[in-house]
Parts: structure tokens; sequence; C-alpha cells
């Protein structure tokens, strides 16, 4: 497979270097030659410096001799332009462009077959406020994933320090939780993704990533000594496109918001587009206006300014008062570790969203989608079984999976179940993995297709 990276920024960068670990060929393009020596220093790909919105750069990039352009840049007229040069150029080749213009959608008619023909637009941030919903309106967990349109959830939280499972291995755990249907796949200790089995010890501070059906999600959290209590009054610091995305989301979900703004002009845009949202000019690191605010009321503050260390300083502030969660956008991986340590709640990543969306077009199989987590070190995958791969028809203890790949859910019909040694998967079954990152490729092959098939 080859693949060819429009713009060398976070999200092209960390797509380029997850393929390129994978085996496939990558060619990435920017105009910055400094950026791209960057690039060439940490990745084994090739570099094009120039315009993604060049014929003459497309060309030298062989577009026609590739599988797939992502166009990633900060400029969506580039990345539009781009998709339409590489139809030309490639007819066959599969488009994914980056789309941050609010008013325009994955659904819009400029994108379509008989216009632009691009086969995914991925917004991040519109991707990343509906992430941050689903975690308001699933109190207690950090993350939330959904899978099986929306039956099975992957709910990852941090274990507090009084958390009644500490010190105890996780074959006793199910064992103590009046719901037994769930499965603790993945967990993340001091950052590094750990592999867990029957006796592994659960240790203060872990970050566990556990898959249920959605209608239990609730009740495991309560086990886990977290709060969830039904989330009522958001505060959002930055009005920006994020900000007026996540408020518009909320106003409509029925919670109470307030937006701060430094803007003035821009708190006129935003009373403009917002219908019940309360809108305040004023500095969201001000404790003086957060208390003026009753910020110790909140139930969520959550920080999307375009400066991370001020979402930072917010979340810690809003904490500091007494606001019940706080949530900060981020970007910077060597900050998102930091953030469980001094106190915040979650993270709100709009790079880690598109990557999401980016390798469920990439990956093999009949995959619905794939998840990265922690830092990509790890990925969540959901898939429908085919009667040509591996892993269907036989006992999950006769399957060879990959080092440090779990199946962690299944659903067959419409009903859910968490597997055991002795459960079949079946074609049709949607199922649901977490696996290491260095596994993927050996994952996508028993996705596929049986060697004696042929």
């Amino acid at each position: 497979m080859r693949v060819v990276v429009i713009g060398a920024g976070e999200v092209g960068y960390n797509i380029a270097d997850i393929l390129s670990n994978e085996g496939i060929d990558v060619v990435i393009i920017d105009k910055s030659g400094e950026r791209l020596k960057e690039v060439s220093g940490n990745l084994d790909v090739q570099t094009i410096q120039g315009s993604g919105s060049s014929p003459e750069i497309l060309r030298k990039a062989k577009l026609d001799q590739s599988d797939m352009v992502v166009a990633v840049t900060d400029s969506d007229e580039t990345n539009m332009v781009a998709c339409l040069l590489a139809s030309v150029q490639s007819k066959g080749l599969v488009k994914i462009a980056r789309i941050r213009n609010p008013d325009l959608d994955k659904d819009s008619a400029v994108f379509d077959r008989n216009h632009l023909n691009i086969d995914l637009c991925i917004n991040p941030e519109r991707e990343s406020v509906a992430n941050i919903i689903n975690v308001i309106e699933n109190p207690g967990a950090s993350e939330i994933v959904d899978f099986a349109a929306g039956r099975i959830k992957l709910a990852a939280f941090h274990v507090d320090s009084g958390c009644p499972v500490i010190g105890k291995p996780l074959h006793e755990i199910r064992g103590l939780c009046k719901i037994r249907d769930f499965l603790i796949v993945s967990i993340s200790r001091r950052n590094e993704p750990l592999v867990p089995s029957g006796t592994t010890i659960i240790e203060p501070n872990d970050y566990l990533f556990i898959l249920a059906e959605t209608a239990n999600v609730k009740g495991i959290l309560d086990f886990f000594g977290k709060n969830t209590d039904p989330a009522e009054r958001v505060f959002i610091v930055g009005g920006g496109t994020t900000g007026l995305l996540l408020a518009g989301s909320l106003e409509k979900k029925g919670f109470l918001v307030k937006l701060i703004e430094k803007r003035h002009d821009r708190c006129d845009v935003l009373a403009s587009r917002l219908d019940k949202a309360v809108i305040l000019h004023g500095d969201g690191t001000s404790q003086e206006l957060l208390k003026e605010e009753n910020i110790r009321n909140a139930d969520y503050l959550i920080a999307v300014t375009d400066d991370e260390e001020a979402n930072i300083l917010a979340a810690l502030l809003a904490k500091q008062l007494g606001a019940r969660k706080a949530i900060s956008l981020i970007n910077r991986t060597d900050y998102s570790h930091l953030v469980s340590y001094v106190g915040i709640d979650g993270v709100m990543n709009p790079r880690h969203a598109a990557i999401g969306k980016i390798l469920h077009f990439i990956r093999k199989g009949k995959i619905i989608s794939a998840t990265p987590l922690y830092d990509e070190k790890a990925e969540a995958v959901e898939f429908i079984a085919l009667k040509t791969s591996e892993i269907t028809s036989k006992p999950l203890k006769d399957i060879k999976m990959p080092k440090g790949t779990i199946i962690g859910a299944i659903m067959r019909n419409e009903t859910v179940f968490i597997p055991g040694g002795d459960s079949f998967i079946l074609p049709g079954d949607h199922v649901i993995l977490v696996t290491l990152r260095s596994a993927i490729p050996k994952v996508e092959k028993i996705l596929t297709v049986k060697l004696d098939y042929f």
C-alpha cells in the first residue's frame, strides 16, 4: 500500500508515523523544509517540499502509483484542491481531507461524487466535540468510545486511591461486582500500555479501559467508586470554533451553558449564534470571574482556547475552586501525560479524533471503526467477522492471536456478550478487540482471508 500525506503538522506527522511503522510506503508533502527535515530525522518516509495544491508536486509524489491521499494541512482550500487534482491524476485513489470550516460538513454536496469526490471529510473539532459530549453524558469516565452502533462502550478512567479493587487481581474483580459482563481490556500504567491477564494486580492511578454493554456502564463505574451523578451545568472557556460547536451541541441537549471569551467582538458573534448559553466577556483564567459566576456549582469546566497552557491553567483553577470535573483541550502528546497527575479529569484532543477516523479508512477487512488509545500506542478496533477469516468458527482459546491482543466484546444479531475462551466468533458478528500498535499488521492478516480459502 502507498499513501501520500499532504501536511506535516500534528495529524499528518502522526498518521505517517503510524503507517510507516506498519510497513506502508508513505510520502509526506509540506511547504516547510525545516519541518520536513525533522520528519526525515524521525520517520522512515519519503519527503517532498512544496504545496500540496501544486499539480507538479503531486506528480512528483507519483499519485498515479498510490492508493490513498490524505490532505491534512491547516488550509481547507489547499486540502480540497489537492483532492480535486488527485482525482484528475489518479481515478481509483481514495481521498481524505481535513475540512475545519464549521459551515461545511461531511454531507455537503460539494464533496459528493459529482463535485470534489472526496471519500472522507474530517472536521477534527466536530469529532472531538462529539467525543466530549459522550463523556459528559457518561459521568465517571474520562473517555467513552461507542461501538456496535452505540450498543457497546469502551469506558476509560483512572483508579482513585480509595477504589475498592486496589491490590486485587483481575480474576477476582468481576466476582465482586454485581454486573459480571465487562472486561478490562487494557491498562495504562505509568504512561505505558499493559496487556492485562487474570493475575494482573490493580494499582492506584492505573488508567483502565473497560468494555461493556452500554446499559451496564453506569453500574460498573459506580462499582469502581466513580461519581456518576448526571451533569447539568457546564462552563466553556474559549469561544472559537470548538467552543461554539460545543456550546451549540450542549444547548440542544438541555445543559445549562456559560461560555467565557476574551474578545468582545467574538462575544457578539457567539451571542448571535447561540440561543440559551450565557456569554461572558472575560478571562477564563481569572479567579475572580470564576468565583463570581459560581464555578463551585459547575459539573464541568471545559477549556478549549488556542492556548494549551491557558487551558490547563483554567482547568486546574476550576478544580481548585470546586468544579466537579475539568477537561482541557490539548494537542501536544507531551502535555497529555501530565493531565492525571495535576488533577485534570480529561483531555479533548482534536488530533486524536482525526487520526481515529483516518485509520478506519486505512485498515483492511470489514473494519467499522479504529480508535487510537493513549498516544497511539494501542488501538481499539471494531470489525465484522468474515466467513473467510482465520478467527471464525473455532473457540477463541484455539486462535493464535498476536501478542498484546484481547477480544473484548461480541454483538451477534442484537445480543451483546463478553466472550470467554470457549466462545466462538461467527460470520457477521460485530467484534471489538484491543491490540498493541506493533501487532496491527498481524491482526489485519487474520481478519481478512484464510490461505486455504482459495
